[in-house]
């Protein structure tokens, strides 16, 4: 018999599920089912996570007491995750929770449209605000951006590597994953314009016209690889022994751990740096150069253009504050 939850088993303190428990939410088929429709590994695994923590918050064993979740339940679980960690709770930002309400509410939309469940107990419960401003990736000035491109020295494979990995962030906006899978081949020409063939979120493909100096460097890179005359090679390739692994390239925490350390040479301070920032970046420096913004849509590989206007800081160049209008007297105050 389906045990049945309350409110009482939705208590803010925490329990682990067993591997084995949880592997159990996929002897539901349509859980099944939905888990395998999520093609970006990267949501996949997020979504995975987000369902996971809604399990063993309300001590969910067995995947038929899905069915007895109803909207008390998830809204105990986001008082949970809203509340600061002094009244017991967690204290997430506003973005994660929608995120993780987002993904549940997924898997019970599904669930619905095959007729496993009554009803999505996610609907109509009330998501956190966030705060757009405070919440978005962050970007770098011009000057920092810069800097960063110039910070690999040297005409070593791993300084013409990374260059040629800074210069395909900055000047072509890529997620992290997309640069990652790039490969020899992926440089193309379309219509006589060399371009990249970037594989994006959910199997879809785009073409990004290729920056001219980004190719320069990419050259560079791959005349002292060597691997430049095999179109399935990974572009990017770890540094350390690459011949035994030909077929391996560079992970993306490979790419975080190097743009960090080329980021704090250069002297770039920046919280919450991380390499969405160098996507913001590029974003935010082809709108203030005159880029259309359905533009910068397409070519960020948005489904939506609200989401691209979360990478747009033109209105917070702090260059532009009218603190730097403020006169008094004759002299500026120091």
């Amino acid at each position: 018999m389906m045990s049945q939850l309350t409110l009482a088993d939705a208590t803010p303190e925490r329990r682990k599920l067993t591997a084995v428990e949880f592997s159990g939410l996929t002897e539901v088929p349509e859980a099944a089912t939905w888990f395998a429709n999520l093609d970006n590994e990267n949501t996949r695994r997020a979504y995975q996570a987000d369902v996971r923590d809604f399990m063993e918050f309300l001590g969910i064993r067995e995947p038929e007491d899905l069915r007895a979740v109803t909207r008390a339940h998830v809204i105990a679980w986001r008082t949970s995750l809203t509340e600061a960690p002094e009244d017991g709770g967690r204290g997430l930002a506003p973005a994660s929770v929608q995120r993780k309400l987002g993904a549940v509410s997924s898997l019970f939309e599904h669930l619905c449209d095959r007729n496993a469940v009554a009803g999505n107990p996610v609907r109509g419960v009330k998501r956190p605000s966030r705060d757009v401003q405070a919440g978005r990736t962050p970007a770098l000035g011009d000057e920092e951006a810069q800097r960063l491109l110039d910070a690999p020295k040297g005409n070593g494979l791993k300084a013409l590597r990374d260059r040629a990995i800074l210069s395909c962030y900055l000047f072509h906006a890529l997620r992290r994953s997309e640069l990652a899978s790039l490969t020899v081949g992926s440089i193309t020409r379309r219509r006589g314009v060399p371009h990249l063939t970037v594989l994006g979120k959910g199997g879809k493909t785009r073409y990004v016209p290729a920056h001219q100096g980004t190719l320069a460097a990419i050259r560079a890179y791959l005349a002292e690889a060597g691997h430049g005359d095999d179109p399935a090679a990974p572009l990017f390739r770890p540094v350390v022994n690459p011949a035994g692994s030909p077929d391996r390239g560079i992970s993306g925490d490979g790419i975080y751990v190097a743009v960090k350390k080329y980021a704090a040479e250069a002297g770039i301070e920046v919280e919450g740096l991380c390499l969405h920032a160098l996507r913001a970046t590029a974003a935010t420096n082809a709108l203030e150069n005159g880029a259309d913004l359905a533009a910068v849509q397409e070519w960020l590989g948005h489904a939506s253009i609200e989401t691209t206007r979360l990478y747009d800081h033109r209105h917070v160049r702090a260059h532009d504050s009218p603190t730097f209008s403020v006169r008094y007297g004759s002299a500026e105050s120091s």
